[in-house]
């Protein structure tokens, strides 16, 4: 499969704006290890092979356990995450599938008793943030493979 087009060469505005919520989401104080988990997540149920490739070498580089890399299709029956992650997991499937779920009152009520209000917007904001990456990178057929973690590189 080859890549359709150089979507932040032609759209360089709409590209910054993207990527000053990417920095919001990374500043905003959730956990990294959360966050990776989130973004793998939804690049999962996405099918964005470009995604799921630099969310997990950047969870890598953080030194996530490969367990939970590899069991986060399952989270459900593995039992390497916590309840926090669970909760986080759970919101995000549900805001990923919107359509399908309509984010039932469980998985808010669940949210709820592991985040404070900011940090549910916060996690919110993650999960559009990725699912909106999801859908430019597979749309134009971001090429997995390439990508180093800034960790790597340095």
């Amino acid at each position: 499969m080859e890549s359709r087009l150089d979507y932040a060469r032609k759209s360089p505005a709409g590209y910054r704006a993207m990527l000053a919520l990417n920095q919001f989401v990374e500043d905003c104080g959730l956990e990294r290890s959360l966050l990776h988990l989130v973004k793998i997540r939804a690049s999962q149920i996405n099918g964005c092979a470009f995604c799921i490739d630099m969310h997990t070498k950047d969870a890598r580089a953080d030194e996530e356990i490969e367990a939970r890399i590899y069991l986060l299709d399952a989270w459900r029956e593995a039992p390497f995450y916590t309840d926090r992650e669970r909760a986080a997991l759970a919101w995000t499937e549900s805001l990923t599938l919107l359509s399908e779920t309509h984010v039932p009152d469980a998985d808010y009520d669940e949210a709820r008793l592991r985040f404070n209000e900011e940090e549910l917007v916060n996690l919110t904001w993650a999960v559009v943030t990725i699912n909106g990456w999801n859908r430019i990178c597979v749309a134009f057929r971001a090429q997995p493979g390439a990508y180093q973690s800034k960790k790597n590189r340095d």
